[in-house]
């Protein structure tokens, strides 16, 4: 073993325990996955906007190589990889293998371990290795074929059950951790000899150091090793704590088959409780133990199961990631019920009037499963893992899959499903078990129907929502019906409340909805449905209903910043907000909206600015109507009406009106980057008149149509944009393409392409024109900080848009037709470029002017903040000229929603 390589001498005894003829076996080479770019995994990289794997170096990478498969006898098997699927192999039999018989396989390779930067997994940077998927093992084999998933970083392979026996060879001393049984140990400066063994797995850990970061825990003679970073406390808190969640575990699921576990950093990296690991240390409002308590918990469940139950991680993950939260849940309900989702922080008097802040803990599970279904971005339970988009395979989904476990048991009582969750791990113990024995198992165990359990909570993404309908009430009785307002029927709890307190509880069957009910009154004074969110319900805003006459069923509250959406109130947020252009100066002012995180079906803000320059009132509004389709490629309507007024010169103002339709489509499959969209607008511009603006009087209306499709992600980026403008004074029509590729030398090319021209123009005025150097922004639709400045910094701003030159030259407006091209090429690293761009100018009564600059970009923040230096262009050597300085273009984005999507484009 050299510092990021292992010389592989393997021995594969494969029993045949099916009841079919083989000719072929399966093996998993998930540590070849690395060896490639284009491989599952590079493409899921560059999917997630992940660049670290693409731009890293061929040793960084990994890989196998130099394999040999050959027989007792030293025959070599001819085996097969293709380049799609390089992660796995099948090696061809020399003879047909019946069931029952064996045959085996001894293999020869190298295994160049990847670096743990990609998946936190592999070769550190001082020396060690933390271990996973390394090595060449049989698929599983389930209904008549070896199932062939690819390494796609999700943790979830699907090796068959086998027996294990490890002899590790490392030079010098180290110390080995490791999850497997040590047999013999023997360490020496030269070198470290380990072997090691383990029965009916389908994997295991190993982790090589100088010296090991783990610990030990021994809870009877059962085996804990962690380095899970944990603050400073009292050390016997910690081991109480470990012993705590081990025996919670096998009270709650069953007895861990295996004498020791492994729980590391690393895993919990991979797959942290999101929420506790969001703030910076010094923020974070929970004691060091409970942290510790909550990352441990987690951890230790993930591995737990992921090692002893026997099923397809990738088709049936919802089962792992519900029997998890599930318990989960209830640990917190067990030893922390009274804890909120901010810790701490909920008795501060600053955050007291937040639901954020009240929200007790394992109610967050809720909240993050939902801020992907208001998108309209959930997915079924169902669903295979590697389909999930990255925010649902690691939060949304997961959360919704131990919620519906809760739901269930709540409905069932009795804790019928802990139970059967309990019967069907036992059933793990004796082979491998799928979705359908679980399903059987909770079948059974149930006194009444469950099938709308499966159908709509789990093998279904519509959403659920009742409401109240027909209502009425005497001084002992109230007689109502419950609606359901979408296409599931599942039982739904109704509560009686008593000021904040419950009175009664009672279940609604699924026949009960739609008629009559008559319940006792009891003294209450509001009824609610789903008060405790058991159900994993769409909407909760409509589920209230007074008894108190002339009294809102949800009161207004007034919050600060933003909130988690309370649906026991009706919400107004207030934030404050800055904008700044040259003329309006900065102009602070305060934000008024109706939505928090969640999108609504109808959202507004009002946004009312003070001008610090002109001593008057600016702002925006914006008023919006959400129409999500669920199964449809069109998933989102969006109707509009906003307006803005502020100033394009220093003495004059503008006032933008314009409602709008907005059609959103996506690709069948979720995780695909391609985002494709129909814009219509109608926008209505007056202006106040200037005098160092020249027609700066003209009022107009245009009708505006664009359709985008845009696929973008780490190797590659691909737009298409069309334009259709129409008014009294003129039509055009114009089309971008723009394409961008990472090269395996880790340079970008990219290039776009416009092409505008007019359809009809009988004004005279330049006010319509293509822009070559600048854009012509007459819709008011770019972020100008100077939009009617010639001279200054200022106006030195760049937005790639319409010709998309960065020199100055001349002319500087088309009002004929335009056709660009511009080009960038990366230089010494990823953020040097050159560019050039070139193109030909028409405008009426001229013949067509060729145009051209290059010059060198700094690439800082693609599309946020960028620096142009102009070298050569139609004007001549630039720099050579006087005020190079102010022929410097710069663009520079002073919008954080705009920074956002930075992020979200990873999750989303």
């Amino acid at each position: 073993m050299n510092s990021n390589t292992l010389t592989v001498d393997q021995e594969i005894t494969f029993y045949n325990q099916t009841n079919d003829t083989l000719t072929s076996i399966v093996l998993n080479d998930w540590n070849n996955a690395f060896s490639d770019r284009e491989s599952p995994l590079g493409k899921r990289f560059s999917d997630e906007f992940y660049n670290k794997f693409h731009m890293a170096l061929a040793e960084d990478r990994g890989g196998t190589v130099n394999l040999i498969i050959e027989d007792n006898d030293k025959n070599v098997f001819t085996w097969e990889r293709t380049k799609k699927n390089p992660d796995y192999i099948e090696v061809l039999l020399h003879h047909t293998l019946a069931p029952n018989q064996k045959v085996k396989l001894h293999l020869t390779y190298i295994s160049m371990i990847p670096s743990n930067k990609f998946t936190k997994y592999g070769h550190f940077e001082k020396y060690g290795m933390h271990l996973k998927n390394w090595f060449l093992t049989p698929a599983r084999y389930e209904n008549h074929q070896f199932i062939k998933y690819s390494n796609e970083s999700l943790d979830d392979i699907a090796n068959g059950v086998s027996d294990f026996d490890v002899d590790l060879k490392i030079t010098n001393k180290n110390a080995v951790t490791t999850d497997l049984t040590v047999n013999n140990f023997t360490a020496t400066e030269q070198e470290t000899n380990v072997n090691l063994s383990g029965k009916n797995r389908t994997d295991f850990d190993l982790i090589i150091e100088k010296e090991s970061s783990y610990r030990s825990y021994k809870i009877g003679a059962f085996e804990v090793m962690t380095n899970l970073s944990s603050g400073r406390f009292d050390d016997s808190l910690k081991t109480a704590i470990i012993k705590r969640v081990v025996d919670f575990a096998n009270t709650q699921i069953g007895q861990y088959p295996f004498g020791k576990i492994i729980v590391s950093e690393e895993d919990y990296e991979k797959n942290p409780f999101y929420g506790l690991n969001q703030l910076p240390k010094f923020m974070r409002p929970f004691h060091s133990d409970f942290l510790f308590e909550i990352k441990f918990l987690k951890t230790y469940l993930n591995n737990f199961l992921k090692n002893s139950l026997l099923l397809d991680s990738r088709k049936d993950n919802w089962i792992y990631d519900g029997i998890q939260i599930f318990t989960m849940m209830n640990y917190i309900d067990q030893y922390h019920p009274d804890s909120k989702m901010m810790g701490s922080a909920s008795k501060f008097f600053l955050f007291r009037g937040f639901k954020m802040a009240q929200t007790d803990f394992n109610d967050q599970y809720s909240y993050y499963y939902m801020l992907m279904a208001r998108k309209n971005l959930d997915q079924a339970l169902n669903e295979p893992k590697n389909t999930l988009i990255k925010f649902n395979v690691q939060i949304a989904n997961k959360y919704k899959a131990g919620l519906s476990l809760q739901y269930l048991n709540d409905y069932l009582r009795n804790d019928l499903v802990l139970s059967g969750i309990q019967q069907f791990y036992k059933l793990n113990k004796e082979g491998q078990t799928n979705r359908d024995d679980f399903e059987n198992i909770l079948r059974s165990k149930a006194p009444k129907n469950i099938d709308w359990f499966f159908k709509y909570i789990i093998d279904s993404r519509v959403p659920i929502d009742y409401k109240f309908g027909d209502f009425s009430k005497t001084k002992d009785s109230i007689t109502f019906t419950v609606k359901n307002k979408g296409i599931p029927l599942v039982p739904m709890p109704v509560f009686g409340i008593k000021n904040k307190q419950i009175i009664f509880k009672k279940w609604i069957e699924t026949n009960e909805i739609d008629t009559t009910l008559i319940f006792e009154r009891k003294g209450i004074d509001k009824l609610v449905l789903n008060y405790n969110n058991e159900v994993p319900e769409f909407n909760l805003r409509n589920n209230w209903k007074s008894l108190y006459p002339f009294s809102l069923n949800r009161p207004l509250k007034l919050t600060f910043f933003e909130d988690l959406e309370d649906p026991h109130r009706s919400q107004l947020f207030y934030v404050p907000t800055i904008f700044y252009n040259k003329y309006d100066g900065f102009a602070p002012g305060i934000s008024f909206y109706n939505y928090s995180f969640f999108d609504k079906p109808f959202m507004f803000s009002l946004n009312p600015m003070y001008s610090i320059n002109t001593k008057s009132i600016v702002g925006s509004y914006q008023l919006i109507l959400n129409h999500y389709l669920r199964e449809s490629r069109l998933y989102n309507m969006r109707y509009s009406l906003n307006g803005s007024y502020y100033h394009y010169a220093e003495d004059a103002a503008y006032l933008k009106l314009y409602p709008s339709l907005s059609l959103y489509f996506r690709e069948p499959r979720y995780r695909d980057n391609r985002k494709q969209a129909i814009f219509v607008k109608y926008n209505i511009i007056y202006k106040e008149p200037s005098a160092v603006v020249i027609d700066s009087t003209d009022n107009y209306s245009i009708l505006n149509l664009k359709y985008s499709n845009i696929k973008t992600e780490v190797a590659s980026h691909v737009k298409f944009l069309t334009d259709v403008q129409f008014s009294g004074y003129f039509g055009k029509i114009s089309a971008e393409m723009e394409y961008r590729k990472l090269f395996n030398d880790n340079r970008y090319f990219n290039i776009r392409a416009f092409a505008g021209t007019f359809l009809y123009n009988t004004n005279n005025t330049q006010n319509y024109n293509f822009g070559v150097s600048r854009v012509n922004d007459y819709l008011f639709d770019y972020p100008l900080y100077a939009r009617s400045d010639e001279t200054g910094i200022l106006s030195q701003q760049y937005v790639m848009g319409q010709g998309g030159l960065k020199s100055f030259v001349n002319p500087s407006e088309s009002n004929q037709w335009l056709v660009t091209t511009n080009l960038s090429y990366s230089l010494l690293w990823n953020w040097v470029d050159a560019y050039a761009d070139f193109g030909f100018v028409k405008n009426k009564g001229f013949h067509n002017n060729f145009v051209y600059d290059s010059g060198i970009r700094l690439n800082l923040v693609q599309d946020y903040f960028e620096l142009f230096f102009p070298v050569y262009s139609s004007n001549g050597f630039e720099p050579s000229q006087k005020n190079y300085s102010e022929k410097i273009r710069f663009i520079f984005i002073f919008n954080p929603k705009s920074l956002i999507n930075l992020f979200t484009r990873k999750w989303f």
